[in-house]
């Protein structure tokens, strides 16, 4: 029973913070359940892609409500995202505990010293008359108090990235979302909060490919993936709520540091080296 209360406790906190910024929440599902609770690294990557499609179905609902999701752009890349998962879970099933932690410890690195560098990057403007273009789109802020509009720039290579996030989804169980979101935000100039939004809405598709290899290898353990799951689908809800109270340049750096804390945790687990 206490392991159940952990595991979903896991699944809520993972849910909720990845919500916020757009992340599914296996991002930090994956290394709590690697690193304190025991869970083999094949089995945790397994349940966090299908706790990513809860996350995705119920985090998403809000974000559609609020118009902060672009449909339009969502649906380009996700093409490119569900292609790479199919490729990366295939890799990650085969790729052996300690090297497969030492891949998701340094993508996690790299990604959060970018985040981090670009923090204040690209920030949203208020609506101005020029146009949005073919994929660009509006929503309003209300940490700004102000309709935003944007631009969708540079869509080839964000399809390009999108590809590589699809793999490493796959690969990790991570839903790609800590790599769509820095990908739309900055490469492509869409605003962190739309990133967000419309990276929830893309997480579940791509999860859904990638878990569909460790569904067909038996790499599901329902005793551990019922309860990430149920949690995880209580605190994608409330995150996705709490996100339009804080300010886009705090869930950057926010984003930026638990990702470099769970890195070198991953990091030193792929060493041998074991904080629990």
């Amino acid at each position: 029973m206490t392991e159940v209360v952990l595991l979903t406790v896991a699944g809520f906190m993972g849910g909720t913070f990845g919500s916020m910024v757009g992340l599914g929440g296996g991002i930090f599902v994956v290394p709590v359940l690697v690193l304190f609770l025991g869970v083999p690294i094949h089995g945790a990557v397994a349940a966090s892609l299908l706790a990513v499609v809860a996350t995705s179905t119920a985090g998403s609902i809000n974000y559609i409500r609020r118009g902060c999701a672009n449909l339009r752009l969502g649906a380009s890349v996700e093409t490119a995202l569900a292609l790479g998962a199919l490729t990366g879970g295939v890799v990650g099933a085969l790729l052996n505990r300690e090297a497969l932690s030492a891949v998701f410890g340094g993508v996690m690195i790299v990604v959060s010293l970018y985040v981090w560098v670009r923090r204040n990057a690209s920030a949203p403007r208020p609506l101005e008359d020029e146009g949005l273009g073919r994929l660009g789109a509006a929503y309003y802020d209300p940490s700004l108090r102000c309709e935003v509009g944007y631009r969708v720039r540079r869509l080839p290579f964000g399809l390009l990235l999108g590809l590589v996030a699809g793999n490493v989804s796959g690969l990790l169980g991570v839903g790609g979302g800590f790599l769509t979101v820095p990908a739309m935000r900055l490469a492509m100039g869409v605003p962190i909060r739309a990133s967000v939004a419309t990276s929830t809405l893309m997480l579940g598709v791509t999860a859904c490919s990638g878990a569909l290899v460790y569904l067909a290898r038996g790499m599901v353990d329902p005793v551990v993936t019922v309860p990430v799951v149920l949690g995880v689908v209580v605190g994608a809800s409330l995150g996705s709520r709490l996100a339009s109270r804080v300010r886009s340049s705090v869930l950057a750096a926010v984003m930026a540091a638990v990702l470099f804390a769970f890195a070198v945790q991953m990091l030193l687990a792929a060493g041998g080296i074991s904080l629990r």
